[in-house]
């Protein structure tokens, strides 16, 4: 049976495109290539060997994804691997991003929540290495 292999890329909408783009790049450090998306390579896994993609699916009425913005609420929600957990939090408390209180240990790896402009909620996870 043909199946899928894997998640190809994440689309989000945005009122205002560039500046959300922009917030991306200097708080995240996701920029764009010519071609107006990013790519991250599995090469590039960090620390190596840690790389996975996950797919799930909530409830209907799960506030794990938060409270929703003047949009309704928010339908979706992305994961983003990250390098040092405890470092990223700082750079993002510095520049008065919100950051959900809450933070979650896992036997796979550390969470931790924020918020983008747009009133997105947005998961961090760093892995554990191995």
């Amino acid at each position: 049976m043909a199946r899928v292999t894997g998640i190809g890329g994440i689309f989000l909408r945005a009122k205002d495109p560039k500046a959300l783009t922009a917030w991306y790049a200097q708080h995240l450090g996701i920029t764009l290539s010519e071609y107006g998306g990013a790519t991250f390579l599995w090469t590039d896994e960090v620390p190596a060997t840690t790389g996975m993609t996950t797919w799930s699916l909530f409830p209907d009425d799960t506030t794990y994804f938060g409270k929703g913005t003047d949009r309704g609420p928010q339908q979706a929600m992305v994961n983003y691997r990250v390098d040092d957990l405890d470092a990223l939090l700082t750079q993002l408390a510095a520049a008065n991003v919100t950051i959900d209180p809450k933070r979650e240990d896992a036997d796979y790896g550390r969470f931790a929540w924020i918020t983008d402009p747009e009133g997105n909620r947005i998961e961090l996870w760093q892995p554990l290495v191995s």
